[in-house]
């Protein structure tokens, strides 16, 4: 085997060990090996980070100053064992455009997205991605938390959610009202009239009983937007499953400014409540500008 994928692994392992997920880290750091083998060779250096990173097309895209961050990272592991390997400087790749432009949901537009679910062919599909969109708009959950969910993080009596060992391996209990309980009950019915042997101990499931995936849940998220009329997602514009989480930030913290509630000295609470590993995160929607206000009623 490759010494680099070999390094790859214990790279992955280490980090994973301090509470890192790196899912989607492993899978583009396993292309770069892949690239260094092709060019033969079992170094890091600056150049063929480099290259590796600009292949994709899209010079405006953060994307390919991302992918080289990642390289950086792994190369400090190595060179820390090995010094032949070389750390890219910072600054090499420019961030393009910088993040994305969130799009705030209004009420009516979630409850637009909802309805839009129910159209959908399969009924199981229909319903899931419902109360999802219920879910994400009302809890602030992350779409990888939600996707995560197990059958057993929902105390149905006492109207919480655990999330297991989300960002930074942090886990946190996420209080829920009583008609979210209501219709995660109701879903877990019509789930398991339709799968009674259950194929995963996911509580959200695809068509074939399994946990759902982040790519097909884009793809039916992309068809429920165009069947609710609102605009699909093109050149990093348009609504995302993740802005749900986004608008709930935005939204609790419009309801303390209408309530004479300073805003700046509650974001640690709001930090902790979404599970932020580093409140400069929250500060992020304190700041962003580009929000419209939004009804309170969907807060929990």
């Amino acid at each position: 085997m490759n010494t680099l994928k070999i390094a790859l692994d214990d790279y992955l392992a280490f980090r994973r060990s301090l509470g890192y997920k790196l899912e989607r880290s492993g899978q583009v750091l396993a292309s770069f090996v892949d690239y260094a083998e092709s060019a033969g060779t079992e170094h890091i250096s600056t150049d063929l980070a480099v290259s590796w990173a600009l292949l994709p097309s899209n010079p405006d895209s953060q994307w390919r100053a991302a992918r080289l961050g990642m390289v950086r990272s792994f190369a400090r592991y190595l060179y820390a064992i090995d010094p032949s390997h070389e750390v890219p400087p910072t600054g090499l790749i420019p961030r393009g455009r910088g993040r994305p432009a969130p799009y705030i949901y209004s009420e009516n537009e979630v409850t637009a997205l909802m309805l839009a679910s129910r159209r959908l062919r399969s009924p199981i599909q229909a319903a899931t991605l419902e109360v999802v969109i219920g879910l994400l708009a009302v809890s602030g959950l992350r779409v990888g938390e939600i996707i995560r969910l197990n059958n057993g993080d929902v105390d149905f009596c006492g109207s919480t959610i655990i999330v297991r060992f989300s960002k930074g391996g942090k886990s946190r209990v996420v209080p829920i009202q009583e008609s979210t309980v209501e219709a995660l009950q109701s879903y877990v019915f019509l789930r398991d009239r339709w799968f009674p042997q259950m194929r995963s101990e996911s509580l959200f499931v695809s068509t074939v009983g399994r946990r759902l995936h982040t790519c097909n849940l884009d793809a039916t998220f992309a068809k429920v937007l165009s069947l609710a009329g609102l605009p699909t997602r093109a050149n990093r514009h348009g609504p995302r499953l993740g802005d749900f989480r986004h608008s709930f930030a935005v939204r609790t913290m419009l309801e303390w400014h209408m309530d004479g509630i300073e805003v700046a000295p509650r974001l640690p609470i709001l930090s902790t409540y979404l599970g932020h590993v580093n409140p400069a995160s929250t500060y992020w929607y304190y700041s962003d500008s580009r929000v419209i206000p939004i009804p309170a009623s969907l807060c929990v």
